[in-house]
């Protein structure tokens, strides 16, 4: 067992350093293609260090990293690091508007991409690298002077004004977190799996908990790509024993195999309500770890709070996201910013080892939610969450929701300013109010919209909305009004929008009624699974309210029923109704003969 750093590691370079130095033979980051040892790993990122170094790179800059999925991203984060750079990951998936973005508004020095890809990011009027590990020459490791409060990454989350905004982490905040205690330790025995965005905070567990203690990152498919496939089939194919999973995807996977995280010694799961059900039948069945609940938004670096699962919840009862990690404050306040009572309900601010510094280039939001820290009396900061939560018994909080117009869907924040800003962007959407709907752990996004013009195509919206923002931001369902309901006060009325919402109208196609057994197989199964009425043979899955999710069940119960094989991506390259059943006819023609 390798134990943790030292509290005295100042950086992440540091940290990595302590590894290689104790372990410099076990295997450090592995893909389908590719495995590094600690050593191997520590030189390629030493020579793109040297190389980006070269290239006027240097403390407090900023590294665009675009690259897909595999060894290559680990090695980029060390290196940008090793060069005293701070790195800014967008994931290769994004639409171009959100990547061009983060890279322009982190006004990023380099952008770091594959071999072949540069071209495409030549309008940004930024340096492009393109490069792939290996590409540099074996030499010394640089030499820069990295303190613990110097920039290291830079994360995207949603943006109340309309565009994403950039948090800044620093050193300390992560070595604190890749070094607390209060979670479970990492060994040379673990296999990590690497199957978060590249641009959501979950990345940081996956690589700097793994490089603190030794353990193999192992990169996976995208967790969409994931849950998709054979779960339990690949997570014990690849060998893995740890995993920090969304709560709604450990919510989905278990509710129809609660035993395909069985190979796992430890599971955390965080970013959204992690469902009592689901703590029921994990540890009822074959998995025999550890279950972590987390909670922590991006700003206090990944996670604050921990509750180890150790018994099944109560009927009744939620599961709690427990008390603070390794160096963190919590505390629970009223609008006054004084203490609640015990078991009230008042808004969660965290101060200590996480809280990081601040939004890039916005320092009166920065000043809004990052405020001083008044019970510490030592000049630091506490984060106003915005998340209201409740005591439950000896310093153990209960999540009860927003303060805020703040939305959780698939476990990913969601400000409704900026999906509804994008809606706008589109011609033909005069007004646009954006809320959520559905059962807890399950909630999908609702866009209500006044028309423009006379035409409101959504198919086109839809399209639209794809190379604007993040798939987790495009509605699943959309109701256009006459006029948007306000209040007396003349302001937007949630409550008759919500009650509209239940009774809802989709635009959509004309309806056509399914032409033979497998048209109407599909849209009995899709009626069923998303609570509408008569759906036709053109009515498309996504439109109906569909998500990922839904999808990958969707699968499952088609090749169960019609016993026939479906690619994982089927759906999504087939997701009207007549579409889907042209591409099932000739499996279940295969299958007959």
């Amino acid at each position: 067992m390798n134990d943790l750093p030292p509290a005295t590691t100042t950086s992440l370079v540091e940290l990595f350093a302590g590894t290689v130095r104790e372990h410099p033979d076990a295997p450090a980051v592995s893909d389908d293609d590719r495995r590094y040892t600690y050593q191997e790993l520590d030189a390629h990122a030493d020579a793109l260090a040297r190389r980006l170094i070269a290239g006027g790179v240097g403390p407090e800059d900023r590294v665009g990293l675009h690259l897909r999925r595999g060894v290559d991203v680990v090695v980029a984060i060390l290196g940008i690091l090793k060069a005293g750079a701070a790195y800014l990951p967008v994931d290769t998936r994004y639409p171009a508007a959100r990547r061009d973005h983060m890279l322009l508004d982190g006004d990023v020095r380099v952008v770091l991409t594959e071999p072949g890809r540069g071209e495409r990011l030549a309008h940004l009027d930024r340096t492009v690298l393109e490069w792939r590990s290996g590409d540099g020459p074996a030499g010394p490791a640089p030499v820069v002077d990295i303190r613990p409060e110097q920039a290291a990454c830079v994360l995207y989350t949603s943006g109340s004004t309309g565009r994403p905004k950039g948090t800044v982490l620093e050193h300390r905040q992560l070595v604190a977190f890749a070094a607390d205690p209060a979670l479970p330790a990492l060994s040379t025995d673990d296999r990590t799996a690497q199957c978060a965005s590249i641009s959501f905070d979950t990345i940081t567990f996956e690589v700097w908990r793994s490089l603190a203690g030794g353990a193999e990152i192992v990169v996976l498919p995208a967790i969409p790509d994931l849950l998709g496939s054979d779960l339990r089939r690949e997570l014990r194919r690849r060998g893995i024993t740890a995993m920090l999973a969304p709560a709604v995807a450990v919510n989905h996977v278990v509710r129809f195999d609660r035993d395909a995280f069985a190979g796992l010694r430890l599971l955390c799961s965080g970013g959204d309500v992690l469902l009592p059900a689901t703590c029921r039948g994990l540890l009822s069945g074959e998995f025999g770890g550890r279950l972590f609940n987390l909670y922590g938004p991006t700003e206090t670096t990944v996670a604050c709070t921990g509750h180890e699962v150790a018994r099944p919840p109560r009927d009744g009862a939620g599961v709690p996201i427990g008390g603070p990690l390794g160096g963190r404050r919590l505390y629970v306040l009223d609008p006054d910013l004084r203490p609640v009572a015990a078991g009230e309900t008042g808004e969660l601010y965290v101060g200590g080892a996480g809280v990081g510094r601040g939004y890039l280039g916005r320092p009166g939001r920065t000043a809004e939610r990052f405020v001083p820290d008044v019970f510490a009396g030592d000049g630091s900061r506490m984060y106003a969450t915005g998340d209201l939560v409740r005591d439950v018994g000896g310093g153990v909080l209960r999540y009860v929701g927003r303060i805020d117009s703040q939305l959780k869907i698939s476990g990913y924040r969601v400000e409704p300013g900026e999906v509804e800003a994008a809606l706008c962007r589109f011609p033909a959407v005069g007004e646009a109010a954006v809320t959520a709907v559905g059962a807890t752990g399950e909630r999908r996004l609702v866009a209500f919209l006044i028309r423009a013009g006379d035409r409101l195509s959504i198919r086109e919206l839809r399209d639209f909305l794809a190379g604007e923002v993040l798939e987790h931001l495009v509605p699943s369902e959309f109701v256009v009004l006459d006029r948007m309901p306000t209040d007396p006060h003349g302001k937007r009325d949630w409550a008759e929008l919500s009650r509209v919402a239940d009774d809802r109208e989709r635009l959509r196609d004309d309806y056509l009624e399914p032409r033979d057994d497998i048209e109407r197989y599909l849209t009995r199964l899709w009626e069923d699974l998303l609570s509408v009425e008569r759906v036709g043979a053109r009515d498309d899955f996504f439109t109906l309210g569909g998500h990922s999710l839904l999808a990958v069940r969707a699968r499952r119960i088609i090749q169960r029923d019609l016993g026939v094989p479906l690619a994982p991506e089927a759906l999504f390259q087939c997701s009207v109704v007549a579409d889907l059943a042209d591409h099932i006819r000739p499996a279940k023609e295969t299958v007959a003969s």
